[in-house]
């Protein structure tokens, strides 16, 4: 069963450096400021991308990487509903730069809003496509798990 494993540790490993790259390609390419949640959901991927390269050596901690990938779904989710209003969200504002003038960096920073939908594909914000994502990666990650997938040599 560890070839399994090691299949849907590769598949999460894929699913969200890809989500983190482009989540980055959005902010540096695009200029699409991340938000508070925006950076919540790039550490949830973060953790995926460490439980699932760890699972890669270990494959009995596949589990805690699949679990870490619904954790990202999951935070796409609130982030959604913040977005739609369903709910609140934390008072959001964009993080400081490090060092320099604190006060002169502050004032200067742009003010993102967890509530707004800055882009949006198909009816769904980036945080609603982080929730189907990771959620498909998830769902994927454990059949892979559970059946595994082979070549016909």
């Amino acid at each position: 069963m560890a070839p399994a494993a090691r299949q849907a540790a590769w598949l999460l490993l894929a699913v969200s450096g890809s989500l983190v790259l482009g989540a980055l390609a959005f902010q540096f390419v695009g200029g699409l400021v991340p938000c508070q949640l925006c950076h919540w959901q790039r550490w949830a991927h973060l953790g995926v991308i460490a439980a699932a390269a760890l699972a890669l050596a270990l494959p009995r901690l596949l589990p805690l990487a699949l679990l870490a990938m619904l954790g990202a779904g999951a935070l796409g989710l609130f982030h959604a509903g913040v977005e739609q209003r369903w709910w609140d969200g934390p008072g959001c504002a964009a993080p400081p730069a490090a060092g320099g003038d604190l006060l002169g960096t502050l004032i200067a920073a742009p003010v993102v809003r967890c509530d707004q939908i800055p882009w949006s594909f198909l009816g769904l914000s980036m945080a609603g496509w982080n929730v189907v994502i990771s959620v498909v990666a998830a769902l994927g990650g454990l059949w892979l798990w559970r059946n595994g997938w082979t070549r016909n040599a």
